[in-house]
C-alpha cells in the first residue's frame, strides 16, 4: 500500500537526492513520474499527479521545489483528490527561471488539508520569508531549516530521514509546534 507520493522539482531531483533515497528505502512511497522533467507545464505535471492520487487515495504528498508548487496548484484547483496532508519541501518560486514560469503566480489561500513548509534562509529559489508568507496563507505549518540551501544534493541532502519525520506528523495529524525541540529537524552534513 502506497501511502507516500513523492513529487520532485525541476529536472526530476537526480538521485542521489533525498527523495530518491526515500523511495528505495520506504516500500510505502512512490515517486509521481512526469511526462517531461525538465520542460515542465502546470496542467501535465498536475494532472499526474491528480491521476496518482486517485490510484493512492488519502496518501501524503511531499513535494521538493516546483512539485511543492504543484502540490498547491492541485489543491488549489482539484477539490475532489483525497490525500492526508502535504510536505512541502523548499518551495520553488516559478517567475525565477524561464524555464518555470509557466506554474505562473502561486495560489494564496487556505488548502484544505493538513499542510507543512520546510524552507532554509538561504534558498536561492525562494526567501524564507516568502516561505513563511505563504505557509501562513495555507494555513500550514512552518519549519525553519536554518541555513540548508535548497535542500537538495547541492546543499548535502542525499539521505534526510527527517523528512520523514515531517511525514510522520502529517499521518499522525501533529502539528510542529507540539514537538520539541523541532529545531533538531535542520540539515546536519555528514562528515565525509
Amino acid at each position: 500500500m502506497i501511502r507516500t507520493l513523492l513529487i520532485p522539482g525541476l529536472d526530476g531531483s537526480p538521485a542521489p537526492h533525498w527523495q530518491h533515497w526515500w523511495q528505495a528505502t520506504d516500500p510505502t512511497a512512490k515517486i509521481v513520474e512526469q511526462i517531461s522533467w525538465s520542460t515542465p507545464t502546470p496542467e501535465a505535471w498536475v494532472t499526474e499527479i491528480a491521476g496518482a492520487t486517485m490510484i493512492h487515495p488519502d496518501t501524503v504528498l511531499v513535494g521538493h521545489s516546483l512539485g511543492a508548487i504543484a502540490i498547491v496548484r492541485l489543491l488549489a484547483s482539484w477539490p475532489q483528490v483525497r490525500i492526508a496532508g502535504a510536505l512541502l519541501v523548499a518551495p520553488a518560486e516559478p517567475q525565477i527561471s524561464p524555464r518555470t514560469a509557466a506554474f505562473g503566480r502561486i495560489p494564496e489561500r487556505p488548502l484544505r488539508v493538513p499542510v507543512v513548509v520546510a524552507a532554509s534562509t538561504n534558498d536561492p529559489w525562494m526567501p524564507q520569508a516568502r516561505a513563511r508568507q505563504l505557509a501562513r496563507a495555507w494555513r500550514g505549518d512552518f519549519v525553519d531549516m536554518g541555513e540548508a540551501g535548497h535542500i537538495n544534493v547541492e546543499a548535502g541532502f542525499g539521505p534526510w530521514p527527517e523528512g520523514k519525520a515531517l511525514r510522520h506528523l502529517l499521518w499522525h495529524g501533529a502539528r510542529t509546534a507540539d514537538v520539541q525541540p523541532f529545531h533538531n529537524l535542520r540539515h546536519r552534513r555528514t562528515p565525509a
